[in-house]
């Protein structure tokens, strides 16, 4: 029976991929009897994926790989990848040197997703490392950064994806993302009182209206530990340098060696 809202031959052609991602080659039987297909219907899948670059056909005894090309399907993939390597280093000598733990995060699916967080490693930490837990992008200080220094093309598309504002609503935000360009950091907005509060800076490559946001950093602390003022005067230019710093060692290491000098 057909699954809702799937188109069968693509998940067909898809079934093959993953199944061919699974060992260096395979042969038609091999591929026919991991995805149950008929083996017609492998091979029709087969040709297609030739033809269009992502598999090719190594000998009769061996089968059929992937190529290189597949590998432009996880992209961005490899750069959140690239971004979590550059931080690390950075993010744990900022948490052994103040204490407080760190949350790296990207944009996903209209959310703020976790992708790193030296909470483990804090003695300051209340809460847990949080990998892959999604933020709302209106409240947390990591989705306010994002919106306040992404290009204005990228904001309107985030704000539609998560059902748009009202006129009112947009109003108070363009203020509020002013002044977070204006300081360089954003802090949470929760709407209710929590007792953790957060700042986000955001890492960014490029310069001017068209940097792009390659992430954010938020650094999460308790209410009654300091004030926003207090955190922003102790700790606003540090998470800037250290974003810069993320940023930059990010950028290299997506740099081809053939490249590099």
């Amino acid at each position: 029976m057909s699954r809702p809202d799937v188109i069968e031959p693509i998940a067909r052609a898809f079934g093959v991929l993953e199944a061919l991602s699974r060992r260096r080659t395979s042969t038609l039987t091999v591929l026919a009897g991991e995805t149950g297909l008929p083996r017609p219907t492998v091979v029709r899948l087969l040709h297609t994926l030739i033809a269009l670059g992502y598999a090719a056909r190594v000998s009769r005894d061996e089968g059929y790989r992937l190529t290189e090309r597949v590998l432009g399907l996880a992209g961005s993939i490899r750069f959140v990848d690239h971004l979590v390597d550059a931080a690390i280093p950075h993010m744990s000598h900022f948490t052994a040197e103040h204490g407080w733990p760190l949350y790296l995060a990207t944009l996903s699916e209209g959310a703020i997703a976790i992708r790193h967080s030296t909470a483990p490693e804090s003695p300051m930490s209340f809460e847990g490392a949080g990998l892959n837990l999604r933020r709302p992008v209106l409240t947390s200080a990591l989705g306010r950064v994002w919106l306040a220094f992404c290009p204005l093309e990228e904001r309107r598309a985030i704000l539609r994806d998560i059902g748009g504002l009202a006129s009112r609503q947009e109003t108070v935000l363009r203020a509020a993302l002013e002044g977070i360009r204006r300081d360089g950091y954003a802090f949470t907005r929760p709407s209710r009182p929590t007792r953790l509060h957060g700042i986000a800076v955001a890492i960014r490559q490029g310069n001017g209206e068209r940097a792009r946001v390659m992430g954010g950093l938020s650094m999460r602390f308790p209410r009654s530990a300091m004030t926003e003022q207090e955190v922003g005067a102790r700790f606003g230019r540090r998470l800037q340098q250290l974003a810069r710093a993320i940023a930059s060692d990010a950028g290299r290491s997506q740099i081809p060696r053939s490249s590099r000098s």
